[in-house]
């Protein structure tokens, strides 16, 4: 723990960091017979520039002071507040209150560095307790505004329809029991406004946990997008385009783009903390709430409703979609959109090494990246032909092989090798040390290792020339690296120039720091048993589409995902009890962002338009 002191005149900041034995030398010192003898203002004063000077050599070493004056070992920060706590408090119950008054005055007057540290030392521990807790005690009383707003009036034509628009950035808030606000839910909504038809609203969201929605937003749904190489190749440094999207799906549905809290400018709001809405169960119950109170404010509960989630945001949609049908909330939803599906992550967890189903699912998409790289021989004229050879294989030969695992004869064994060896582009040698076993993290480090090159995660299609070409894994993910920096600073500068969004409050992206460490998967409570499990919420989604025989899915796949792979999806929603007739699939010539790839970006559109106007026409009969 570190305690600062910021006293007058000069503002000088001095930290101090005490370990355990330099506050058990603290107390020491200020019970000895020395410290009791002292009867006198002045004899303190004169004792404490004695007692502080030793202090000072105590720290300036970063070294524990034993009782007998050696220094020890070095200072151990994590565990310093220890001696802190115990010492030090114990040693300041032994000091008359005012005195240590007076040599704090004393201290700014005189601007001894050596009385600064030691007034910060005896009333810093107790000084930041109090702050802390005036902090808990200000964030609660202090009043919440009424939410942050900003309107701007626009005018488009999608894809040939001329309208005109309304876009509200701003947040919604979500109330406790008691009717007053918790969490600040912020989107960006885009509402058509030259019409009075009862028009669909589509909720759109990324992933993460932890993403905001500027990749769904900046990428291919939004009205304006980041313009990127469509062939994978790295985008430069700024400034980088911003262009008209006319392809968008506006002309049939409004816009809801989503941040959950933590995210983008969402925050949890009085004495209410981000971990209340960190977790599987609670992110999706903020989610559905947030649905209901923007239909409510907006006077919209009467229009058809769809969902659209990327990745961790289908695992969302599922659970959202259930609570919404069930008696809770009362919200039937028209169409459910999944990009890059993750609702069973058992077939998308790769770096598990003993997990067979994720070895099976990644096969056609490792298939799909080989084919991409030239590392297949000879190599299929067609991609979609090559893998549904791959599917066959993945199924028919490598899954009875690995569930069988040491009692597979071994013409077999070799029959499956060869097989992985033809549809990886990998070595025999490699597979065989890998007993057949190959993750598909490892795969994107080894497929383009003799030219020292590592694939991407989200996009297998990208490459980048790594440090270590000798480690087994990739240390980060060249898809991520080379987009990410294009997307935010494209949504910074697309909110300030034309959303007019001017908020001195810091946009998160990527999330606020501690939700990742304080996210829970824990599905029962606290007082039930539970076990760990892969997360699943495929059977929230068998619920849903059985309480609303109307709900449809759109499952939109890249076929260069390494990291929800389009094979998954597959295995995942013929599985569950969920009805292989309402499910339609597509699949695209990208990774889990296929929008990057221009084609992809139109046809994952055009689809989705299709898909709207479809189940907007089956409700209309």
């Amino acid at each position: 723990m570190s305690v600062t002191a910021r006293l007058a005149p000069d503002s000088t900041a001095t930290s101090l960091l005490v370990s355990p034995s330099q506050g058990a030398m603290c107390e020491q010192a200020l019970k000895s017979d020395q410290a009791r003898g002292l009867t006198s203002v002045e004899d303190w004063l004169r004792f404490q520039r004695q007692f502080s000077m030793r202090i000072v050599s105590s720290f300036s070493h970063s070294q524990h002071w034993t009782p007998d004056g050696q220094s020890s070992t070095p200072v151990d920060p994590a565990r310093s507040n220890m001696g802190q706590s115990a010492g030090l408090r114990r040693g300041l119950a032994s000091i008359p209150h005012d005195w240590v008054r007076t040599m704090k005055i004393s201290a700014m007057k005189s601007g001894l560095s050596t009385l600064l540290m030691l007034a910060a030392l005896l009333y810093g521990p107790l000084q930041a307790a109090e702050e802390q807790k005036s902090e808990d005690t200000t964030a609660e009383q202090r009043p919440i505004p009424e939410p942050q707003r900003f309107v701007t009036e626009h005018s488009g034509r999608f894809n040939g329809v001329a309208m005109r628009y309304r876009v509200t950035a701003g947040e919604t808030y979500l109330r406790d029991k008691k009717g007053e606000p918790k969490a600040s839910i912020f989107t960006f909504a885009y509402t058509r406004t030259d019409t009075k038809e009862v028009r669909p609203v589509t909720f759109v969201w990324n992933g993460g946990p932890g993403s905001a929605s500027l990749w769904l937003h900046m990428g291919t749904f939004g009205p304006r997008r980041v313009s990127l190489p469509s062939d994978a190749a790295h985008p430069g440094a700024p400034p980088y385009p911003v262009v008209a999207a006319p392809e968008t799906i506006l002309d049939v549905t409004d816009l809801v783009f989503v941040d959950p809290v933590g995210t983008g400018f969402s925050r949890a709001l009085g004495g209410h903390k981000g971990k209340e809405f960190w977790g599987l169960n609670e992110d999706a119950q903020s989610m559905a709430e947030f649905i209901r109170t923007w239909v409510t404010e907006n006077g919209r509960w009467n229009a058809p409703r769809f969902l659209l989630g990327e990745s961790f945001g289908t695992t969302r949609a599922a659970l959202v979609a259930r609570q919404l049908e069930s008696e809770d909330f009362m919200m039937s939803l028209n169409g459910l959109v999944f990009v890059s599906q993750a609702l069973d992550y058992a077939g998308s967890t790769p770096m598990v090494r003993d997990n067979v189903i994720a070895q099976v699912t990644y096969l056609p998409t490792m298939a799909a990246a080989a084919w991409y790289h030239g590392k297949v021989t000879p190599r299929p004229e067609k991609l979609d032909v090559w893998l549904l050879e791959a599917r066959k294989f993945a199924t028919d030969e490598l899954l009875p092989a690995l569930f069988k695992g040491n009692t597979l004869d071994p013409a077999t064994r070799n029959r499956v090798r060869d097989g992985l060896a033809r549809f990886t582009g990998l070595s025999p040698a490699y597979i065989e040390r890998a007993n057949l076993q190959i993750q598909g993290f490892r795969f994107a480090k080894e497929l383009l290792r003799e030219e020292g090159k590592t694939i991407g995660l989200l996009d297998a299609r990208y490459t980048l020339d790594e440090i270590d070409d000798l480690a087994a894994g990739p240390s980060g993910d060249a898809a991520s690296a080379a987009i990410s920096a294009a997307f935010k600073s494209a949504l910074m500068d697309y909110m300030r120039s034309e959303l007019k969004v001017d908020w001195n409050r810091l946009y998160l992206a990527p999330a606020d720091e501690d939700l990742s460490a304080q996210w829970r998967w824990r599905t029962a409570p606290d007082d039930k048993y539970w076990e760990p499990w892969p997360v699943n919420t495929a059977g929230d989604l068998a619920v849903a589409l059985r309480l609303n025989p109307s709900l449809r899915v759109l499952v939109a796949s890249g076929y260069y995902d390494l990291v929800t792979p389009f094979f998954d999806a597959e295995f995942t929603l013929n599985r569950h009890d969920i009805d292989a007739d309402r499910i339609d699939y597509k699949y695209y010539g990208g990774g889990h962002m296929m929008y990057v790839n221009e084609p992809s970006r139109a046809q994952l559109l055009n689809d989705t338009r299709a898909f709207i106007r479809a189940q907007l026409a089956k409700q209309s009969r």
